[in-house]
């Protein structure tokens, strides 16, 4: 395919006054070239892949890498430079699958319904110091942020009394517009921390992950520099993509009281899963889309995508593609959502997502049954959204009731 100077940038920009909605470049894209080339803030021109047959034949495909050292891999951003440690799930097997293993047995889904008691406890809790204290309230400082951080912190074993200085360190790591000697800082700062963690962890192990990691570099399966990479991409995402969703979820089920009315007044549990699935599949926090590279030539489509082009799938219009979803634009917490790709596919599926939907099903099932007359304390338009960031969300989400 030819590159144009026409070749759309990417990513491209949300609708005014739209701000839970795909851009609308993405879905002129989906109708009339699924599969076209785009132009990264670096010049290059990978594939852009906006249906969702192709994204998940192609998230499936042992032909296409997630590996960002590759050639050709399509970068998000000014990435970090300078010997920064990569995380494994931007590996391919079997060093993936070798780091994956020994960090998977806390996020199954039967450990995960393990701490679902505790987690309705941090929830409630929450709650109650919302309803004692003043109002308006930011419900991310309040609320959003508090509860997968509690929940991260207790399953890896970071004290939560530092939430102030991982939460603002990798902001900035996701922040899209960051300087790239920013994001190297911010990630050297919190390698440190959780480097010092492990040290602490072998000397005195106790019942968490960052323990069993710190074991394993005692058994010599791990170095400390990974043990401690590993620590950094658990907490970083445990807590930003979990918080980031509470809130722009709470914020869409405002903007549609006849959806929030569904959650309001049922305590199934069965619909509130539902209604998770749902909210996953129509919010897609991540707006960046999954990256990928091809190793060898792939024929999909129509289309043919050649050994070393770089691959973006758009999991966002992905999730509203209407041959996969009737209706895709409509909030429904009633439709089976369960087929969404908001984790992703094949063996990249996110690690956490047991933690994030069973986190998101007690928030959901328990928010708005509590405080029913939640409202927003302002106007949508004055919400700021998170344009700059590799996970979307809100700043803040002023609430009242």
């Amino acid at each position: 395919m030819t590159v144009t100077p026409e070749t759309p940038e990417f990513p491209m920009a949300r609708a005014a006054g739209c701000p839970f909605d795909p851009p609308p470049g993405l879905r002129s894209r989906q109708e009339e070239a699924p599969i076209a080339k785009v132009r990264l803030w670096d010049g290059s021109t990978p594939w852009l892949v906006t249906r969702y047959a192709d994204q998940r034949a192609l998230m499936a495909d042992r032909r296409v890498s997630s590996d960002i050292s590759r050639p050709g891999y399509p970068s998000p951003g000014a990435a970090p430079s300078g010997g920064s440690p990569v995380s494994f799930i931007l590996m391919d097997d079997p060093e993936h699958a070798r780091l994956r293993r020994m960090v998977q047995a806390p996020f199954t889904v039967r450990r995960v319904e393990t701490m679902r008691p505790a987690v309705q406890k941090i929830v409630d809790r929450l709650i109650d110091d919302l309803l004692a204290g003043p109002k308006p309230v930011d419900l991310v400082e309040a609320f959003a942020l508090p509860v997968p951080s509690l929940v991260i912190c207790e399953l890896l074993g970071v004290p939560y009394a530092d939430h102030d200085f991982f939460q603002d360190n990798s902001k900035t790591i996701i922040r899209r517009d960051a300087a790239p000697d920013e994001r190297v800082a911010a990630f050297g700062r919190l390698s440190a921390y959780l480097d010092g963690l492990v040290g602490d962890k072998l000397d005195r192990p106790a019942d968490d992950l960052l323990s069993k990691l710190a074991g394993r570099v005692e058994a010599g399966e791990l170095s400390r520099q990974e043990a401690a990479r590993m620590g950094v991409l658990l907490l970083v995402a445990g807590h930003e993509t979990t918080a980031n969703m509470i809130a722009l979820g709470t914020a869409a089920l405002l903007e549609h009281p006849g959806q929030l009315a569904v959650l309001r007044e049922s305590d199934d549990p069965k619909l509130v899963a539902g209604a998770v699935e749902e909210l996953l599949r129509y919010l897609n926090i991540t707006h960046n889309g999954r990256r990928r590279v091809a190793l060898a030539d792939i024929e999909i489509a129509g289309q043919v995508i050649r050994a070393g082009d770089g691959l973006i799938l758009a999991n966002d219009i992905g999730n509203r593609d209407p041959a996969a979803f009737p209706d895709p634009d409509r909030l429904d917490l009633r439709r089976d959502s369960r087929h969404h790709v908001a984790f992703g596919f094949g063996v990249h599926q996110c690690l956490g997502q047991p933690l994030a939907r069973m986190e998101l099903q007690v928030v959901y099932g328990t928010l708005y049954r509590r405080i029913p007359t939640l409202r927003l304390a302002t106007s949508l338009d004055r919400i700021p959204f998170k344009h700059d960031g590799a996970v979307y969300g809100v700043y803040e989400l002023p609430v009242t009731w």
